[in-house]
């Protein structure tokens, strides 16, 4: 009961609330703002070579501005840029300057040496048996990495021999 009786007295303060606030039942009014703003930024840096700029103006729905930057083949990509309702989104793109690519390193191929092939016949069968050993692979610090298939080992076991 008590429940009752305090909803009905909000629901009563809530109106009077808004008689007094002057609020009639219709919606508020929506005004129209016009979106107007102009701003611009840049970007140079000597220590990593990041060197952009843009800048852009709007006025109501007509939008105009341009960017630029640095590719990094070192060519200077520019574009101007225009939208509006009539023509939608318009954009030129031009590039200026001269391609620099850098001369390509050759690095020395690492020596690969064949291991000598190690025969064995297994006790079992009569059939003639060769394990052959893996190539001799050059260790990226200038040991050798030898993977050797010995005497004895005729089951696919590998001995590693790291040859420091």
């Amino acid at each position: 009961m008590f429940s009752k009786i305090a909803i009905i007295a909000c629901a009563v303060a809530a109106l009077a609330v808004f008689a007094e606030a002057g609020y009639d039942g219709h919606a508020p009014q929506d005004y129209f703002h016009v979106p107007k703003y102009s701003f611009e930024y840049g970007v140079a840096d000597a220590h990593t070579g990041d060197k952009k700029s843009q800048a852009e103006t709007r006025e109501g729905d007509v939008v105009k501005g341009h960017y630029s930057l640095v590719e990094p083949d070192g060519t200077t990509r520019t574009v101007h840029y225009t939208a509006d309702p009539h023509n939608g989104f318009n954009a030129q793109v031009t590039k200026s300057g001269h391609a620099v690519h850098a001369a390509p390193v050759h690095h020395a191929a690492p020596a690969y040496h064949a291991a000598p092939a190690y025969h064995a016949a297994p006790a079992v069968a009569p059939l003639a048996y060769a394990a052959h050993a893996a190539p001799v692979v050059a260790h990226p610090h200038g040991a050798p990495l030898a993977f050797a298939n010995p005497l004895g080992y005729g089951h696919g076991y590998a001995k590693i021999s790291r040859g420091y």
